[in-house]
């Protein structure tokens, strides 16, 4: 039976079990297969995937292995310029615009607090998640290593991190978006933009005491939700303070 050597490098060796990672893997199969199934049955979806090297030439997804190679996968490449090689991943969205899985709640509104476009919908399934992303132009978030593996999904994130501020600080460091942040200008509700609203317009929704000690507010452009800062001002500023001192630490 035919076989490939593969290497993955760097990150993608999360996919891997411990006893693959950071290591040559051979892989047999049968026909010609295209080495991006070949890679993704290793566990490794293709939108994690920036650069695959056959035998020291670059490849595409459709390149087909015949038995014999030796294949060398990275992940993709925020900082570095790759070119010539063919570079398999457009290059980095410098306005980033996300589709977060349903099982990434909590994440999508600390995406929300930090400015970064958001979308989420609790109902909408795999297929709509995939269909939704490729149509529109969206970066899907998720912990289902299976959705980046649909074929038509061409931008799409692996959140490792289970606790929602690190999942942030992770997203934020793997789009290169820490110079990006625009606190306090999207609905942490509905992902809305929010915009400075006059006092008189909205002080009869206002309670007793907000409307007495405040005068600077802010309403959601989509749901009407009400902003100002009140006395949990000081403890959003320290959460996102500590995303943002998170998001840089891996720098070296």
């Amino acid at each position: 039976m035919p076989h490939a050597e593969f290497r993955f490098y760097e990150e993608l060796n999360d996919f891997l079990p411990v006893s693959q990672r950071k290591c040559t893997i051979r892989r047999s199969f049968n026909g010609a297969p295209a080495v991006k199934d070949t890679i993704e049955s290793c566990g490794v979806p293709h939108s994690e995937i920036d650069l695959i090297v056959v035998d020291g030439e670059s490849v595409g997804f459709d390149y087909h292995l015949v038995g014999g190679e030796r294949v060398a996968v990275y992940p993709v490449f925020e900082g570095l310029d790759i070119s010539p090689v063919l570079r398999l991943r457009e290059r980095p969205l410098r306005r980033s615009r996300f589709l977060v899985d349903a099982n990434l709640g909590k994440l999508v509104r600390l995406l929300r607090l930090l400015g970064f476009d958001s979308r989420y919908d609790q109902q909408m399934d795999d297929d709509e998640i995939a269909t939704t992303a490729a149509r529109e132009g969206l970066t899907i978030l998720t912990r289902d290593r299976r959705l980046l593996m649909r074929r038509i999904v061409t931008r799409g994130y692996f959140v490792r991190s289970q606790i929602p501020r690190e999942q942030a600080a992770e997203v934020m460091r793997r789009f290169d978006l820490r110079t990006q942040v625009t606190t306090f200008t999207r609905c942490v509700d509905c992902n809305g933009v929010i915009k400075p609203v006059p006092k008189a317009e909205i002080q009869d929704r206002l309670p007793h005491n907000t409307r007495l000690f405040y005068d600077a507010f802010y309403q959601c452009s989509v749901c009407s939700k009400l902003y100002w800062r009140g006395a949990h001002w000081g403890n959003l500023l320290d959460l996102i303070g500590e995303i943002k001192s998170a998001a840089a630490k891996d720098d070296g």
